[in-house]
């Protein structure tokens, strides 16, 4: 990702959606780089992607769905299924950021004063109404579940985000309701889209399948997804995305891509 500041008269963030401006006139015209097509073995197809038109989006990767001491360890949940997606993710990021796919950290981070949560959401994670809940401190160590700029909300250390990734903070299973998540997506001239992250058949899923419904080419890393419920559930959101919302495959596919 670029900025205007690098080059004079440039306008925008992303060379597929530049402008160039002077003194006389604005040129909204500016062609976009040529496509770099990327083959991936994936089912119920193959499916070419364009490197230069493709952002990973990965989602809740979090302290308190991954990690021991976190919000899910805390209420007996099996953080550790959860963990399955980092391996996966530690060997494919690097090599995405090298071909210059942006690194997009979808994650959960409310207000601390829970002004924008209506009762509905509160309720998903305080389902009795009493218990620790969301912006409620965990015990021993204090963070505040899923707090934006907590511990608790903050990426896995195996995972930690680099400087030129782009971090966006969500409120609801989607993440596209109610962020920037669709507005920088296509200031970047994003078309296709890689989802990655926790929990498969909740948060990616829902997720996946909003940028669906906005027009987006999705493409879903099943060994880069990972979640604690039943098997049954995952078995279903994999068919249901090659049926209805896009296209499956791996990390090593698209790595074996790459490569090619």
């Amino acid at each position: 990702m670029t900025t205007d500041s690098s080059s004079a008269g440039l306008l925008g963030v992303s060379p597929q959606t530049h402008w160039s401006a002077t003194a006389d006139v604005v040129d909204m015209s500016i062609a976009p780089p040529a496509p770099r097509p990327l083959r991936i073995a994936a089912a119920p197809q193959d499916v070419v992607v364009d490197l230069h038109r493709t952002a990973i989006v990965v989602i809740d990767m979090q302290n308190d769905f991954c990690t021991q001491g976190g919000w899910v360890d805390h209420i007996g949940g099996n953080y550790a299924a959860d963990r399955a997606a980092i391996a996966p993710l530690q060997k494919l990021l690097p090599a995405l950021r090298t071909a210059g796919v942006p690194v997009i950290w979808v994650n959960w981070g409310n207000r601390p004063d829970l002004a924008n949560m209506p009762p509905n959401q509160i309720h998903l994670y305080r389902p009795t109404g009493t218990g620790v809940g969301l912006g409620d401190p965990l015990p021993g160590s204090g963070h505040p579940v899923l707090q934006k700029d907590s511990w608790a909300a903050a990426v896995v250390d195996e995972l930690a985000p680099l400087p030129e990734d782009i971090k966006v903070d969500k409120h609801r299973i989607s993440g596209f309701w109610d962020t920037p998540l669709d507005s920088i997506l296509r200031n970047l001239g994003i078309r296709s889209i890689l989802f990655a992250g926790c929990n498969t058949d909740q948060c990616v899923l829902h997720t996946l399948t909003d940028a669906n419904f906005l027009g987006y080419g999705c493409v879903m890393l099943e060994d880069c997804c990972a979640t604690s419920s039943p098997d049954f559930c995952t078995e279903a959101t994999v068919w249901n995305v090659k049926k209805c919302f896009g296209f499956v495959t791996s990390s090593d596919q698209v790595i074996a891509a790459l490569g090619a």
